[in-house]
């Protein structure tokens, strides 16, 4: 009786310390403040804004899609050490306001790593059994790792600031 009693307590303890590693649900953090990091405002109309932001990324070595006038996706891979890549996404979506439009970026930024699998050779004879060969072969290959919105305000001032030096002179003209 003394025994399952420990058992049972073991059990309830080790699934409470297995449950207090897993992360807080991501939507808690989520304030959905007025103040925002993702928005540019343009005097100039939701196409040319999204033809300066395309510019923008094109400039910046990112490949460039357009699937609507009045949205652009960029893409740009990155190895940051040996066996370690990402990809950075990058998505402008521009919409018209009354005092022109507003731009909408949204960064997404996804890990992979290099894996290598190895597998082996068996070999079955009928009424003799199994046999397992040595005969390895490795196969590298990308697997994701993670994947995040990139909100760090810093880095969409940075963009901003591009994007609205580049409309400046696109203006000008």
């Amino acid at each position: 009786m003394f025994r399952s009693s420990l058992s049972l307590i073991v059990a309830a303890v080790l699934l409470t310390a297995c449950a207090g590693n897993k992360p807080a649900p991501a939507w808690r953090a989520e304030s959905f403040s007025e103040e925002t990091p993702f928005e540019y405002r343009s005097p100039a109309t939701p196409n040319e804004t999204c033809t300066v932001g395309q510019r923008a990324l094109l400039s910046q070595g990112y490949q460039v899609e357009s699937l609507q006038a009045q949205m652009v996706k960029g893409r740009k891979f990155f190895e940051p050490s040996p066996g370690h890549h990402m990809e950075l996404a990058i998505s402008l979506v521009c919409l018209p306001t009354q005092a022109g439009s507003v731009l909408y970026a949204t960064a997404l930024q996804t890990r992979y790593e290099l894996k290598t699998s190895t597998t082996s050779a068996g070999v079955s004879v009928a009424g003799m059994g199994s046999i397992s060969l040595p005969w390895l072969s490795d196969k590298d290959s990308l697997v994701k790792v993670g994947e995040e919105t990139v909100a760090d305000a810093e880095f969409y001032r940075r963009l901003f600031a591009l994007i609205q030096s580049m409309e400046a002179l696109t203006l000008a003209e």
